[in-house]
């Protein structure tokens, strides 16, 4: 069981090892970053309901896997080739309209659940 248990957390390492190197280099990661942060204070401050709280944090984790993905897909895409081909555009184009529409999925949300709340303080 133990053993288990430590594989498992070692499997960690990669992950957060890739985590820290997005978060030094990527400044759009950084700027979701700080949307979460705001997201997370707004909750904290208008005390949204439990299930308000499950959406805003799916929302965040979605738009942050998307980023990261899109990140994973450009390094490696630039490491197949640099020069300016048609195919590597067309797929960081569609990995980049991916956390565009993450983002924008997670703004609805945050307009479902705090605007709401913000207009009664009005």
């Amino acid at each position: 069981m133990f053993r288990w248990l430590a594989g498992v957390l070692r499997s960690f390492g990669p992950a957060l090892a890739g985590l820290a190197w997005a978060l030094k280099t990527q400044g759009n990661l950084r700027a979701h970053v700080l949307a979460a942060v705001l997201a997370g204070g707004c909750g904290l401050w208008l005390q949204i309901a439990a299930w308000e709280w499950c959406a805003v944090l799916l929302a965040v984790g979605l738009v942050f896997a998307a980023e990261l993905l899109n990140t994973a897909l450009e390094v490696l895409a630039d490491r197949v080739s640099k020069e300016r081909e048609e195919p590597i555009r067309r797929t960081k184009d569609a990995a980049a309209a991916a956390v565009l529409m993450a983002a924008l999925a997670a703004l609805g949300v945050g307009l479902v659940v705090f605007l709401p709340k913000l207009w009664r303080l009005l």
